[in-house]
């Protein structure tokens, strides 16, 4: 566990939080910083390894045994989420965590409350590592990171544990939906994959949201409030209207397992313009269509309302993975099987988002998702239980070892 937290600490202490306004690959040059990193600790491992132009991070392990014995990929993602401050991350770390309250930031009285994060109590005696209340903590997905780090430097160390061709990869921009745009599946050479890139302990998943993304611009007409009668078109009135036709109980915070959302991310405006960006989630394919039909309509409304004021830009970033998974239903027994070998209860449910593997699913790639051990992911509260990141990494040998065998 040790070698586990140190490679933590230092993957969590390079700010990498990918740029969803930048049209480059990666979005955000710093994430190099990490990428080059994790090459270079694979190539010091022993293990080939490339970082290319594109920012994937690819390296394998050549196989030990003679059975034949399918290539085995291991997924995680180093970009941090914009929805919450990446930079100068100062993690804290509560060993034997006596299973109350933790306070993040006394000056600021930000606290991880039990009465709000029940879940809590079920690490009690564990190493809690949380955030300092200021900044995200990263382990979206640096545990992933770390978690294969430590599984292919102890591969590298024990020759006696058998197994076939392992292939790692790491990726950028996975938070703002592009994290495998470029990546290359038959260059990467596995057979089947794992992304480690789940929440919370035993969590297990083959299925995600179908995704698009809705960016809307309101061009408004700024007049002299003394003189706007039948002039002034306020476009952040007309932005609201469009927000109130959206229906109330598909916001995230009314739904909750195979239910979809419309979610409203990001609004800045002035009377003269406004902008809005919304994501739009749902497992069912046709459920989505239907989200994505009624914005559309929406906006067309609104238009002939208030005169063709309102563009929207609607964008595909992935659909739900399972479709391309359960014809390889074996990969998910044995993950089933692997958690069950390091004494983890599995806990199979529907991603209330998306991983990189959703898009390698359809790429070719079956690749289900498996926890990495974090909570409140994307905000000031994410923690993570060192054990559970241990479990992951146990999860992932056992799985190498039941393909070898």
């Amino acid at each position: 566990m040790e070698k586990l937290l140190d490679k933590f600490l230092r993957y969590v202490a390079v700010e990498t939080t990918s740029n969803e306004e930048s049209e480059s690959q990666p979005s955000a040059e710093k994430e190099l910083n990490l990428l080059q990193m994790l090459r270079d600790e694979l190539l010091a491992m022993g293990i080939q390894a490339e970082l290319d132009e594109f920012g994937y991070v690819m390296a394998s392990i050549p196989s030990n045994t003679d059975k034949e014995v399918p290539a085995i990929g291991f997924i995680a993602h180093v970009d941090t989420s914009p929805d919450a401050s990446g930079k100068d991350i100062k993690p804290q770390i509560f060993p034997n965590y006596d299973g109350g309250d933790i306070v993040l930031n006394a000056e600021k009285n930000i606290v991880l409350r039990t009465s709000e994060f029940p879940e809590m109590a079920q690490y009690k005696g564990q190493t809690m590592i949380t955030t300092d209340g200021t900044t995200l903590l990263g382990a979206d997905d640096k545990a992933g990171v770390a978690e294969i780090m430590v599984a292919a430097q102890y591969m590298m160390e024990h020759p006696e544990f058998k197994h076939g061709e392992i292939k790692i990869g790491f990726t950028p921009d996975e938070e703002i939906g592009r994290g495998v745009v470029k990546f290359d599946v038959k260059k990467f050479g596995a057979k089947y994959a794992y992304t480690m890139d789940g929440g919370e302990i035993g969590e297990l998943e083959f299925e995600n949201f179908n995704a698009a993304g809705a960016k809307i611009h309101v061009q408004g007409s700024n007049i002299h409030p003394g003189y706007g009668k039948d002039k002034m078109v306020n476009s952040m009135l007309i932005a609201m209207e469009l927000n109130e036709m959206l229906p109330v109980e598909q916001r995230p915070r009314y739904t909750q397992g195979y239910e979809g959302f419309f979610h409203l991310i990001s609004i800045n405006g002035t009377v003269e313009e406004t902008t809005l960006t919304y994501i739009i989630r749902d497992h069912d394919r046709a459920k989505f269509e239907e989200k994505k039909a009624l914005i559309t309509a929406v906006v067309e409304f609104l238009n002939k309302k208030y005169g063709d004021v309102v563009t929207l830009e609607l964008k595909h970033q992935y659909y739900n993975m399972r479709q391309e998974v359960e014809p390889h239903f074996f990969i998910v027994e044995k993950a089933l099987k692997a958690m069950e070998m390091a004494g983890v209860k599995p806990k199979v449910q529907p991603i209330r988002g998306g991983t990189d593997g959703a898009n390698l699913s359809f790429m070719g790639l079956p690749c289900p998702n498996i926890f990495a051990g974090g909570h409140n992911f994307h905000g000031k509260l994410e923690y993570v239980p060192l054990e559970s990141m241990e479990k992951a990494a146990q999860v992932i040998l056992n799985i190498v070892r039941l393909f070898a065998d």
